[in-house]
């Protein structure tokens, strides 16, 4: 669901001419063209792509063998997935038009778009689920 949600408004972005607002000045819907990674951190090029085309892959067999061992969807894989589908979609703009799509700005911290959106959240939720099992296990 959120895949296809980004995906509509990436599309939505590529059309608009100029910035809408969504949060008065704060929060705008802005379409701007991201050659770099999450946060508009300066990496990009062949590079970037086969690094995140191996990420995908290694999420893709991590979450496969997750699913079998754990013999349903848990959330440690629930969550790769949407890191994976985030993934996915910015790695579909790559391919497509050599950029990511991005369309929400927060005023002076960064523009980003739901796959970021959901790649963060994702790892975040993880990381903070991971240090909750470690606790239990000592």
């Amino acid at each position: 669901m959120f895949f296809i949600g980004d995906r509509i408004l990436k599309t939505i972005a590529l059309q608009q001419i100029e910035a809408k607002s969504l949060l008065g000045k704060l929060f705008l819907f802005n379409f701007t063209k991201n050659y770099n990674i999450s946060f508009s951190l300066p990496l990009s090029g062949p590079i970037l792509n086969i690094l995140i085309m191996a990420i995908i892959l290694g999420l893709i067999l991590i979450i496969y063998k997750l699913i079998l061992k754990e013999k349903c969807l848990s959330s440690k894989s629930l969550l790769l997935t949407f890191i994976l589908f985030g993934a996915i979609s910015n790695m579909v703009d790559r391919l497509q038009y050599g950029y990511v799509i991005d369309y929400l700005e927060l005023k002076n911290f960064t523009v980003f778009n739901l796959a970021d959106a959901m790649i963060s959240f994702g790892v975040i939720i993880l990381i903070f689920n991971l240090v909750k099992d470690e606790k239990y296990v000592e």
